[in-house]
């Protein structure tokens, strides 16, 4: 039974791209604190290019743009399992059940980012910004999530009952 209008993988296109333009803008804000606004977007790209990235400070297509795409594509990740639990969720998706949901995806993005990757696949920005920096971007991450879902639910008193498929 599902209470929105897309179908999961519609909503974590959604949702995901909410919530990775959400802590984008965390990682670009706390970045300009330091005066390197698009450090910790390039530093996420040190998957592929190694510790060189995390000194890289300003746009170049290599590193600001993988970066990005990275943080995309693991924001659609993560998303994709926040839709798939509100989708099969038998209660319907009030706000305090979308955002306790996101807020417990957010938690565990973080978790299996910094506890259980390996380090050439954490992140990145943890060497950019502080601790409380860090959690804010998680914050807004979860809140992007939160928006996309809320954005998606099928309206109450709709033709299907609020059900569609």
């Amino acid at each position: 039974m599902t209470h929105f209008r897309h179908s999961i993988f519609t909503g974590a296109l959604i949702a995901g791209s909410l919530a990775s333009f959400l802590s984008t803008a965390a990682l670009m804000q706390a970045g300009a604190r330091r005066a390197r606004a698009l450090a910790p977007v390039n530093a996420i790209s040190h998957w592929y290019w190694g510790d060189s990235a995390l000194h890289r400070t300003r746009a170049d297509l290599g590193h600001t743009l993988l970066g990005y795409v990275t943080h995309h594509v693991a924001s659609v990740f993560w998303s994709t399992l926040l839709m798939h639990r509100l989708h099969r969720a038998s209660a319907p998706p009030t706000a305090a059940r979308i955002a306790a949901a996101s807020a417990g995806t957010g938690a565990l993005a973080c978790v299996v980012d910094f506890k259980f990757t390996p380090e050439r696949f954490t992140p990145g920005f943890e060497h950019e910004i502080g601790k409380p920096a860090l959690a804010g971007v998680y914050v807004a991450f979860a809140a992007g999530m939160a928006l996309g879902a809320l954005l998606l639910r099928a309206p109450e008193g709709s033709e299907d009952g609020g059900n569609a498929a």
